[in-house]
């Protein structure tokens, strides 16, 4: 797979590596939780300058977890609960080392469907219905990773000219309609 260009509001370094690759794309929607996208999708690159090179994900998975958990503290965080985050970030890497040769490409490389990639992802540590189907629009939509099926697979996030999640972000006018609409269905959901 050549590289996508992911062009989200953030550093255009972080953006490259984010677009070349694909471990670091992950480890983004790993930490994209109860912080802002943009921090989150940042992290990986300061992850690789504070570890001063590209990491793999053999190496985060054997990481000494103390340690990666101080990496992931020092100021600025890269997260805003940088133990439970390291921890997270070492499991997925686990994961990609046990099932996929440590290469988070083989996560969607040769898969049938949307249905089996939706699963691929699924399985992952913290991966829930929500973040899965957002990660499969992200790489539909982003990284050119479009098997048979995959909008469907991605619900509503796959859906085209959607603005609900990072997947539908390019700019900052998209970022303003995704953040937009996350307001309002907060709004709604304590409407109720």
């Amino acid at each position: 797979m050549s590289a996508m260009t992911i062009s989200l509001p953030i550093e255009a370094e972080a953006n490259k590596l984010l677009s070349s690759d694909p471990l670091a794309l992950l480890i983004g929607m790993v930490l994209d939780q109860q912080i802002p996208l943009e921090k989150a999708f940042t992290s990986p690159w300061v992850l690789a300058q504070r570890l001063g090179h590209a990491y793999t994900a053999e190496e985060l998975a054997d990481f000494d977890p103390e340690a990666l958990i101080a990496i992931f503290a020092e100021p600025p965080a890269l997260h805003r609960f940088p133990k439970a985050m390291a921890a997270r970030v070492q499991e997925v890497c686990r994961a990609l080392v046990d099932r996929y040769d440590g290469d988070a490409a083989n996560l969607w490389a040769g898969v049938e469907d949307g249905g089996e990639l939706i699963k691929r992802v699924a399985s992952l540590p913290g991966f829930g219905k929500q973040k899965s189907q957002i990660f499969v629009a992200l790489l539909g939509k982003q990284y050119g990773v479009e098997p048979s099926g995959w909008r469907e697979a991605a619900g509503g996030y796959g859906a085209e000219g959607s603005f609900k999640s990072v997947a539908d972000i390019v700019d900052g006018e998209s970022l303003g309609k995704v953040r937009a609409y996350k307001k309002e269905m907060k709004a709604a959901a304590k409407a109720k």
